[in-house]
């Protein structure tokens, strides 16, 4: 009764009912309200994102499943006539060289990323922990190289590895790929975060500087380095235009140089590409969907923000 009677002389002296008996009416409050609509906007254009993004990836994944004559048919039809064939795959996957440049990319890109991790941790490693003169000119010359375009190192790069005699070898596809500035200052910002007093403890212990970094830090840096592992990792993967700048021998070509031999006397085989290009990019689907969990936690926890 007094609660009644309180609530009462609430909406008498406001004009308004208490928020607990709006909400049991059914009244949704002004703030929620906002809130639902700008979830709604927000999930409204990732989906609209997501439709723009997979649009050209589902019309591949048609394009490859088309006979030849129909991928150039006009107009273009979604759903062929004469229905869907393997044809190009099973043409595909019966090309030798196909698997010699699968290969090949396998193992520049596996090389690739073991020694851009081992470069990128120790040089990130000794800016964040070591004090030394000319230290902060040096790590801003290394952040200058995040804005140097790639393409303008091409020529003295060519220049470089030619003179070297290193055309035409896997070496001379990975030496210009192992040094990634970008990832050194991912991975020194991490380094950062850590608390000095694990190491100084470990220093205390005995342990020597390479026994701190590979036990203590290391460990403690796992999703950073998954991270940073798996971007270098497609980075290489998805490599075009070095190795088709340095390689032209069919046999140590990698599958994106590869793909653009995909051809015939009567021109480009529109279907036995698109095979072509989803068959080299399950890996890194593959790869992602495993290691999507070590992305999220390792760029979450980067610290880009200052620390």
């Amino acid at each position: 009764m007094a609660a009644a009677t309180t609530a009462g002389v609430d909406v008498a002296r406001t004009g308004r009912e208490p928020a607990r008996r709006r909400r049991v009416h059914g009244e949704v409050p002004r703030a929620q309200r906002a809130s639902l609509v700008s979830r709604t906007a927000v999930a409204t254009a990732l989906t609209v994102l997501a439709a723009l993004w997979l649009t050209p990836l589902l019309w591949a994944l048609l394009t490859s499943f088309k006979a030849e004559a129909d991928t150039t048919t006009v107009p273009l039809e979604v759903v062929p006539d004469a229905g869907f064939t393997a044809e190009a795959y099973t043409r595909v996957l019966s090309n030798d060289n196909i698997l010699t440049w699968f290969a090949n990319s396998t193992i520049v890109t596996v090389v690739v990323t073991v020694l851009t991790l081992a470069l990128s941790t120790t040089a990130a490693y000794g800016f964040s922990r070591t004090r030394f003169r000319g230290r902060n000119v040096l790590f801003a010359l290394t952040i200058a190289g995040i804005m140097v375009p790639p393409q303008i190192l091409v020529v003295p790069l060519y220049q470089q590895v030619t003179a070297m005699g290193l055309a035409d070898t896997y070496a001379g596809i990975i030496l210009p790929q192992l040094v990634v500035p970008a990832m050194v200052f991912i991975l020194k910002k991490f380094f950062d975060g850590i608390p000095p007093e694990l190491e100084e403890a470990a220093r205390v212990d005995g342990a020597s500087a390479f026994r701190i970094f590979w036990q203590v830090v290391m460990p403690l840096s796992r999703s950073i380095v998954a991270a940073v592992g798996i971007f270098v990792f497609i980075g290489a993967w998805n490599n075009f235009l070095w190795p088709f700048i340095i390689i032209s021998d069919p046999d140590l070509m990698t599958l994106p140089v590869g793909l653009v031999q995909v051809r015939s006397s009567f021109g480009i085989q529109y279907a036995q590409v698109m095979a072509s290009a989803l068959l080299a990019g399950l890996p890194l689907i593959i790869i992602f969907m495993l290691f999507q969990r070590q992305i999220v936690r390792g760029v979450a926890t980067t610290g880009l923000g200052g620390t």
